[in-house]
This record gives C-alpha cells, sequence and structure tokens, in this order.
C-alpha cells in the first residue's frame, strides 16, 4: 500500500552532473538551508543528499521540545531566532507544523540549582527572552500533578519557567520543508550516499554519491550524529565530538494532566504529553560513546522509576514505544558551524548534542546565508571549529566534558 504513494515533496529526481550546492544529510538543519537557499537566496539549483529517508535520524528520533533557555549570550539569541520562526513557517509552507508553545518548566531540587536558575533567567531577560523563577508552590500551582513531598529523592525546590517555548511536530518539520524546498526547485535525492568529496587547489570541486558525480562549487555535511565520521572519512578532517546514544519512550494515550514540557536535571528526566494523550519522556545519554539506536532495559527502568517519583500519578501506565537516537556532543556543548576553512567551499553544520531540533531552522536561514553570500552571519561566528585551538570555548558547561568508555 505504502509504495504506491508518493512523497509528499514529489516524486524522486534524478541526480543531476552539477549542482550549484550539495548538502550531505537530508534532516532538518540541511533541509531548512534548502529552503532558505532557495527562498531568500534564489539559489534553487541544490541537491539534498540522504544515504537513508529524510529524517531517518535525529530528525525523527526526538522528544520534539523547543526552548531558548541556554545559558551563554551566545546560544540564547540563536535559539530564540528559532522560536520565533515556528509560526513564520507554519504560515509560509501553508503546512501545520503543530507549534505548541506550551512553555517549558524546569524542576529545581537544591538551593544551589536554584542559584543557577536566577543566573538562567537573569541571562534569558537580558537577551530579551522571558523567564522566570518559581518557587515550589508556584510551580505547583502551574503543574498540579507534581510531588512535593521531601520524602523522594530529589525535592523540588523551585523550578525556572520559561513560557514561549514548547513542543512542534518534527515530522511535520520534516515534511514540511521538504515540501517547500522541492517546490522551489531543490532536488531531494534519497537513497543516495555521499562517498567522497573531490578538491583540487584548495577548494572543493564535487560530491561522489553513490547514483554518480556531481561537480559543484558548494558542499555542506550537516548529517546529525553522523557528521563528525563523515567528515573525518571524506575529508580527513578530525572533529572534538564524542557520539553517544539518547533514549526516549512514550506511554498509553492519558487524559489531560500535563499543560507544559517539564524537565528534571537532577533526575534526568524530561516529559510532556502529546497531542494524542500520550507522556513522551526523554533520558540522559549513555554515559560512553557508542553509535548504537537500540534501547535498554536500564533506561525504561530508570525512566519509571524517576517520573512516577516527582509524577506519582503516572504510576501503572504502561510505556508503549522507545527509541534512541544519537547525540553528537562536543567538549563544551555548543555546536560547531563553519565555512570556507580548510577548503574553499565546504561549510559544515554539526555538534549539536541533543539541543540541534530546537535551532534547526533559524540555523538552516543563516548557513544559507552564509553558503550563498560567503560571508559568515554575525550570529554564527562564535561557534567556528578554530575556537577549540584558540582556547576560546563557549560557557554552556562549567567545565569541558570528555567523553570516553571508561565514563
Amino acid at each position: 500500500m505504502f509504495g504506491t504513494k508518493k512523497p509528499l515533496w514529489g516524486p524522486q529526481p534524478e541526480q543531476k552532473k552539477h549542482y550549484d550546492a550539495v548538502l550531505i544529510g537530508g534532516g532538518l538543519h540541511n533541509l531548512a538551508t534548502a529552503y532558505y537557499l532557495a527562498k531568500e537566496h534564489g539559489m534553487t539549483n541544490v541537491a539534498v543528499v540522504e544515504k537513508r529517508f529524510i529524517g531517518f535520524g535525529g530528525a525523527g528520533r526526538n522528544t520534539a521540545i523547543v526552548r531558548a533557555n541556554q545559558r551563554t549570550q551566545e546560544n540564547v539569541p540563536l535559539y530564540k531566532d528559532a522560536l520565533d520562526l515556528w509560526p513564520q513557517l507554519t504560515k509560509e509552507l501553508d503546512f501545520n507544523l503543530m507549534f505548541n508553545n506550551c512553555g517549558n518548566v524546569n524542576l529545581m531540587h537544591s538551593e544551589a540549582a536554584m542559584k543557577a536558575a536566577r543566573m538562567n533567567v537573569s541571562t534569558a531577560q537580558f537577551l530579551g527572552v522571558e523567564s522566570h523563577v518559581l518557587d515550589a508552590k508556584q510551580t505547583k500551582e502551574l503543574v498540579p500533578a507534581l510531588n512535593l513531598s521531601q520524602d523522594i529523592t530529589h525535592p523540588i525546590h523551585g523550578s525556572m519557567y520559561h513560557p514561549p517555548g514548547g513542543i512542534v511536530r518534527h515530522d511535520a518539520v520534516v515534511w514540511g520543508l521538504a515540501k517547500g524546498a522541492a517546490k522551489l526547485g531543490v532536488d531531494i535525492l534519497q537513497q543516495t550516499e555521499a562517498q567522497g568529496i573531490s578538491t583540487r587547489q584548495g577548494k572543493v570541486t564535487g560530491v561522489d554519491t553513490s547514483r554518480g558525480h556531481i561537480s559543484t562549487p558548494k558542499v555542506m555535511v550537516s548529517a546529525g550524529g553522523y557528521s563528525a565520521g563523515i567528515i573525518s572519512h571524506l575529508l580527513g578532517l578530525k572533529l572534538p565530538i564524542s557520539v553517544l546514544t539518547i533514549q526516549a519512550m512514550v506511554t498509553q494515550p492519558l487524559k489531560p494532566l500535563l499543560n507544559h514540557v517539564v524537565s528534571s536535571g537532577a533526575y534526568h528526566v524530561y516529559c510532556n504529553q502529546t497531542l494524542k494523550g500520550e507522556i513522551a519522556t526523554g533520558a540522559h545519554m549513555d554515559p560512553w560513546p557508542n553509535y548504537t539506536t537500540q534501547v535498554t532495559a536500564r533506561y525504561i527502568k530508570h525512566q519509571a522509576e524517576a517520573l512516577t517519583e516527582f509524577l506519582p500519578c503516572l504510576r501503572g501506565v504502561k510505556f508503549m514505544r522507545a527509541w534512541g537516537g544519537l547525540a553528537d556532543m562536543t567538549p563544551d556543548m555548543a555546536p560547531i558551524m563553519d565555512g570556507n576553512d580548510p577548503l574553499d567551499g565546504f561549510f559544515m553544520n554539526c555538534g549539536w548534542g541533543y539541543f540541534g531540533f530546537k535551532s534547526s531552522t533559524a540555523t538552516g536561514r543563516y548557513m544559507a546565508e552564509y553558503m550563498a553570500t560567503g560571508e559568515c552571519p554575525q550570529r554564527l561566528r562564535p561557534f567556528t571549529f578554530r575556537r577549540y585551538e584558540q582556547h576560546k570555548l563557549m560557557g554552556e558547561t562549567a567545565a569541558l566534558v570528555n567523553y570516553t568508555p571508561d565514563n
């Protein structure tokens, strides 16, 4: 039955011998870049090359949460740009992206965490992003199902409330951007593996795919958890990125009980209630680098124990599905967005960890500007990969994070 259906964005086109730009990876960042290259810069002779199918990786394996309550003055505006884009894109693409800015509630479980929340809120407010510190009673009024008792592992002291955040249907974003890009002339080449990048005298000249050679002066790799491996394999450039599995799951459908995204760093849990009534919930990453997308009984057990401590009404509820994705982590928990270095015409957009979905549309727009004009937009300049050799790391973490098999 499914084999007779045409993709929403049209039938598979023939691969051309030349494109003005080739984007390796069929996830949200490249689909957004392709869309904005065509829409805002008139570059329509563009191909998105995907080894499997669009949305196969992180774009289709996340819990759909969006927010702009990060820590640094470089990150917060980028994520705010993305929050502002969701309603605009819904109209522009004429496609329901199911954006619900229900707000994010980050639980705090100690006075030290409350102090850190005050600093985050001050940063957000200084940068024009709405965010508030709530005490335990105010948090309970916002999320009545919370357990405020002191006899749980991590008693709740308060929260950081970020009203502009929420959830967006990730599959809808993939399909909407693919449809929008294809309508403007972009070729989306699924089941097409990038196997080599040709260069001459320090410039990109082409891409070898499983369907043949493409001549092109511009190539971008943005393939989520696979980006660092692809860049290393095709160009020999090694990036400070570790890839770790991150797992998520959904429960059976329930009557409405959660009106906000609720997360807890101490419990390593985040959750929201979908439009179908399921509780979609994710855990922290596996502690060691690996490329598996398998789920484990350990995380299902952890998720059940943690969730039912601070949301006891979920006791007895069944998990219906579980899945794993890949998070490409940098030492400073900030992405790498760069271009024309070390090769003219080569661009990369990777190292997003578990934040990639949240800013994909805004980042795609900025990367499109970068590729079309050759000038790095001001917003992206701090994210150069040279920051690691220049000791100009981002401040998303208090200390550098090193992921090894010994973790």
